[in-house]
């Protein structure tokens, strides 16, 4: 019989074989928009600042847990591919903040069809009822908070 501590890293092994495959199958179908998955994650998260007031780059970073030169990277690319344009805040031209264009809300929208067609990608061998467990099951693992590192953890 196994133990707990067997089932966890099975499950753990699981989770990250999963993890994986729903990385590859999405970054399949966010290829023909030009997209990568770190640019598509900045695009959502400047359409969440949309009808207030546009992110900076630090707030960005923040949000995305990575160094501010990433951001700038990722920024380049989007402004380039003309999804965002940088802004000057008008209550403190120094400041620089992140807009989104309508080539890039154009974007987001084919970013969410190409998200649901890999999602139904990897859902297919599931059933409607195993479905509905599976998201029960994932909002129960997403709504857990976060335990704070044990001692002696790496």
């Amino acid at each position: 019989m196994s133990s707990a501590s067997d089932t966890d890293r099975l499950l753990a092994e699981q989770l990250l074989r999963l993890t994986r495959r729903l990385h590859r199958i999405q970054k399949r179908h966010m290829e023909p928009l030009g997209i990568t998955p770190a640019q598509s994650r900045l695009l959502r998260l400047v359409s969440h600042y949309e009808g207030g007031q546009a992110p900076r780059m630090a707030d960005l970073a923040a949000s995305l847990e990575v160094v501010p030169r990433a951001v700038t990277t990722l920024v380049d690319g989007l402004e380039a591919a003309g999804c965002v344009r940088r802004a000057p805040d008008p209550a403190n031209r120094r400041v620089i903040r992140i807009e989104l264009t309508d080539t890039g809300r154009a974007t987001l929208r084919r970013l969410r069809n190409a998200r649901t067609d890999a999602a139904e990608e990897i859902l297919a061998p599931l059933t409607g009822d195993q479905r509905e467990v599976l998201g029960g099951l994932l909002n129960a693992l997403s709504d857990a908070p976060a335990d704070a590192p044990a001692e002696g953890r790496c």
